[in-house]
């Protein structure tokens, strides 16, 4: 099934805006709005040329390497997407044993972008420690606490929102400082539901930015990305 989503009368020109929500807390369900909203967005980016036109990017490396993306793009806002744990967990934990041959083969398996990002944040990242819920809590709420501690005294960069939640949406819109009664939608649809985690490859927008280059990704250097 494909996602055909109308192309919105005006595309916005704004500083990056980079989700750093940990995986399975609506990464995809944000980008959709954003697509909606008029931004150039990728869902994940492997190439430099990702991060030259997208404005808004989530998913990997986003959520592993946004401090360093801070640093980069002066300006740029963060926003951090929570989840309850007691839908996150066995979320997280489906995913998780689904990628954990790809992410620990030494021979192949997922890019090594990919790679380093999951088993960075989900370290020390082994069968056993994916397959316990205290394990997992312990990581969402680490990266939770070192985002927050990160932007502690920068408010007007950083939103953290749970899009389950009815103002979440309001929450966004004022953050982005767009006029709520002016916008083409007014929520967030529910996607990949049910263990679905491939939706967003099914979408098509014209300010959807490729991720990969024909498939192949750059070896990606924070410092060598295009500068704004």
């Amino acid at each position: 099934m494909q996602f055909d989503i109308q192309a919105p009368q005006e595309i916005i020109d704004e500083p990056k805006i980079f989700i750093i929500g940990l995986p399975r807390t609506a990464t995809t369900s944000v980008c959709v709005a954003m697509l909606q909203l008029g931004y150039r967005t990728a869902h994940t980016a492997y190439v430099k040329s990702a991060f030259e036109q997208a404005q808004v990017m989530a998913d990997t490396p986003i959520f592993c390497d946004y401090q360093a993306l801070d640093r980069l793009y002066p300006g740029a806002k963060f926003i951090y997407l929570e989840r309850e744990l007691v839908n996150w967990l066995p979320s997280i934990k489906q995913l998780l044993l689904r990628m954990s041959d790809n992410l620990l083969s030494h021979k192949g398996g997922f890019n090594p972008i990919i790679k380093r990002c999951f088993k960075t944040t989900f370290s020390p990242f082994t069968t056993e420690n994916i397959s316990s819920d205290a394990f997992l809590a312990a990581c969402y709420q680490r990266h939770f606490n070192e985002a927050k501690r990160y932007f502690n005294h920068r408010p007007a960069d950083f939103l953290s929102i749970n899009v389950t939640e009815p103002n979440s949406f309001t929450l966004l819109s004022e953050f982005l400082q767009r006029d709520g009664e002016q916008l083409p939608i007014s929520g967030f649809e529910k996607i990949n539901i049910a263990g679905k985690v491939t939706a967003w490859n099914e979408i098509k927008h014209p300010l959807k930015i490729a991720s990969t280059r024909g498939g192949k990704i750059d070896k990606l250097d924070l410092m060598l990305l295009p500068r704004p």
